[in-house]
């Protein structure tokens, strides 16, 4: 196991909801990837997409319904695949900025990646994901009727829910790896991939979205990276926050987590994905470790001088 290799997991904090917006804030994430490149890492990036893919899927949505009769609405396969290459646009340039900036000359790709699932994961009988714009009780019922699921979020106000199956396989592996043998800075897998179902040699798309975490997870083992780290808006994983029982963790080991698991405290839709990947990962083997850090402090954090270290 590289000792130098990690994924760096960025939240939506790292980006924005528009175009100005992420262009300004991939300034930070760049900033930090390079603190980390200046301290010898082998560096694999993957990130959110969860607002850019709704936009993506509401603007063809809207485009298909204006021209009904030459257009189709684009699959969620294709729209994941639009903001891996949108925010991998971004994301490689500021980075490949702020390392010029500082006198460091590296290449940084974007590598378009399909991430296999399960057929039968029962994400697919159970769709968790909401997306895209809300709808009418009408529009909601011929979305029904093409076998997608709706839920009503708002009373009146309908929006499409989709499945989020767990991650098998990265087609794209390989490409990766051999990018990050040559040194060189890779943006992969965002938004969690593209999920593709195999048919023989076919790679379909999936109407699902796949949680990033644990996307990130499967990058860290398939490249043998020893760290994993989540970049997110807070400084540290917290339970209980702003009450007489709130509990900072700095250190803390896997099976300590899946006690506070079973208590409830990680939110299902937010932290939990984190905690379970990060879970995943450390168990599989005792030197790899997970850090949750706040995006400002990614540097100290590897250092065990901030954020949340999970160890197995």
């Amino acid at each position: 196991m590289d000792k130098k290799r990690i994924v760096v997991a960025l939240g939506r904090n790292s980006f924005g909801e528009t175009f100005p917006e992420q262009q300004e804030n991939v300034k930070k994430a760049a900033a930090a990837i390079a603190d980390l490149v200046e301290e010898k890492y082998q560096i694999v990036i993957t990130h959110s997409n969860g607002p850019q893919v709704g936009m993506i899927q509401t603007a063809m949505t809207e485009f298909a319904r204006l021209n009904p009769d030459d257009r189709t609405v684009a699959p969620m396969s294709v729209c994941g695949a639009m903001s891996e290459g949108y925010i991998g646009y971004d994301l490689q340039n500021a980075i490949r900025e702020e390392l010029l900036n500082r006198g460091i000359y590296k290449t940084v790709s974007t590598i378009i990646t399909q991430v296999r699932v399960d057929p039968f994961d029962a994400a697919f009988s159970e769709p968790s994901k909401i997306i895209g714009r809300f709808m009418s009780k009408k529009e909601a019922e011929a979305e029904e009727e093409k076998g997608n699921h709706v839920v009503e979020e708002e009373p009146g106000k309908f929006r499409r829910i989709i499945a989020a199956p767990l991650p098998i396989d990265i087609y794209e592996i390989d490409a990766v790896k051999a990018l990050l043998d040559a040194d060189q800075i890779v943006i992969a897998a965002g938004g969690g991939g593209i999920p593709v179902l195999q048919q023989g040699t076919h790679l379909k798309g999936a109407s699902a979205i796949i949680e990033k975490d644990y996307t990130a997870a499967k990058l860290a083992e398939l490249v043998n990276a020893q760290t994993l780290l989540f970049l997110t808006a807070y400084d540290n994983l917290t339970i209980e926050k702003g009450t007489p029982n709130e509990k900072v963790f700095e250190q803390v080991s896997a099976s300590d987590l899946h006690t506070y698991i079973k208590a409830g405290h990680f939110p299902a839709k937010t932290t939990f994905p984190k905690v379970d990947a990060s879970i995943r990962f450390v168990t599989a083997d005792s030197e790899r470790k997970a850090v949750i850090s706040n995006l400002d402090k990614a540097k100290s954090s590897l250092a065990g001088k901030t954020g949340t270290t999970i160890t197995a």
